[in-house]
């Protein structure tokens, strides 16, 4: 996108701050952001997390989480998905018990940065990229080969749901119509 995706502005307030809306809403108390470094996110009122080592991608981050969380699950859920809607999330919270997260997969494809793991998968995720393994895709699988996780077939009714921002063309037009002069190339 040419920039932090995290402080787009849609329907008026940054990405991060719809992701940390709705997580609150659907009553997580403890929220994390996986920060960058040079980020100022004091208004979102959250701890901030940091790669144990720059580069490390999603991996890197749902690692800090895990290791962080005190409670027995973690909800990944990354800024990029401005559309998923709390009724959503509370379906993937629905889908877990203690010991047991959920993972989205629409059209084949895994949704690892919209899921649910549990915090026994902390182990997992740090020994992939001390491996220099950095693709989430690695972690989900690894995380259900030790059923840690489980599947959840999004129906076609949620699937937009996890439509994501990675370019500029996934953009709703008018978004990219509106901030066409102020912001540049995204």
């Amino acid at each position: 996108m040419g920039r932090d995706k995290a402080w787009l502005e849609w329907e008026g307030r940054p990405l991060i701050g719809w992701a940390v809306e709705r997580v609150r809403r659907i009553g997580i108390e403890e929220v994390f952001i996986s920060g960058r470094p040079d980020g100022d996110y004091s208004r979102l009122r959250c701890p901030v997390l940091f790669d144990l080592e720059p580069g490390l991608g999603p991996v890197g981050g749902i690692e800090r989480g895990l290791h962080h969380c005190t409670s027995p699950l973690l909800l990944v859920l990354a800024v990029d998905l401005p559309r998923i809607t709390v009724e959503c999330l509370g379906r993937l919270v629905a889908r877990c018990d203690r010991l047991t997260g959920v993972v989205p997969q629409r059209d084949g494809r895994w949704e690892p940065l919209a899921a649910i793991y549990p915090k026994r998968c902390h182990p997992f995720a740090f020994g992939l990229f001390t491996h220099g393994v950095r693709a989430a895709r690695d972690f989900v699988a690894e995380c259900l080969q030790e059923r840690a996780v489980k599947r959840w077939n999004v129906p076609a009714s949620q699937a937009s749901c996890f439509a994501n921002w990675n370019r500029p063309a996934d953009m709703p037009q008018d978004y990219a119509t509106a901030h066409s002069d102020t912001e540049g190339a995204c």
